[in-house]
C-alpha cells in the first residue's frame, strides 16, 4: 500500500485565505450576514441566498460522518472519500486518513488534519476520527 498524495491547491483571489489559513493549521469557511448560513468551498456569493455579503470564519474542524466509501483501487488504496457535516453546518468532501478505512461508520465524529500536497503548496484539509 502506498501513501495518499494529494494534488498542489491552486490558489486563486477567492480562495487564497483559505490556503493561508490551511497553511497555518486553521480551517477557514465562509458564512453569509445576509442569510446566516455558513458555507463550504467557500466562494464570495452565498449559494444559498446569492448575496456578497459574506465573510471568513474560522471552523472548529469538527463534524460527523454523513456518508463514506472506501475506494479499493488505485494510487494510495485502499482510502476512504467521505461528506463530512461540519458542526457549524456545511458540508465537505473530503478524504478520512490515519485510520482503517474499514472501521468508519456514519455519524462518527471527526476532526480535521491537514495533510502534505505536493510541490510544497499548501496543506490540504482532510479529516480523522476524533474519538468522542
Amino acid at each position: 500500500m502506498s501513501e495518499r498524495r494529494y494534488p498542489a491547491p491552486q490558489p486563486n483571489a477567492e480562495t487564497r485565505v483559505f490556503w493561508d489559513a490551511a497553511a497555518e493549521g486553521v480551517l477557514k469557511i465562509k458564512n453569509c450576514r445576509s442569510c446566516f448560513r455558513a458555507h463550504y468551498y467557500p466562494r464570495a456569493i452565498c449559494p444559498h441566498c446569492g448575496s456578497d455579503k459574506t465573510e471568513w470564519v474560522t471552523s472548529e474542524g469538527a463534524g460527523e460522518i454523513y456518508s463514506v466509501s472506501v475506494m479499493r483501487r488505485g494510487e494510495g488504496a485502499p482510502f476512504a472519500v467521505a461528506y463530512v457535516t461540519l458542526d457549524e453546518g456545511p458540508a465537505v468532501l473530503t478524504n478520512i486518513v490515519d485510520c482503517d478505512p474499514d472501521s468508519l461508520a456514519i455519524g462518527q465524529r471527526v476532526r480535521v488534519a491537514f495533510k502534505p500536497s505536493e510541490e510544497g503548496a499548501p496543506p490540504v484539509p482532510t479529516f480523522t476520527p476524533s474519538g468522542d
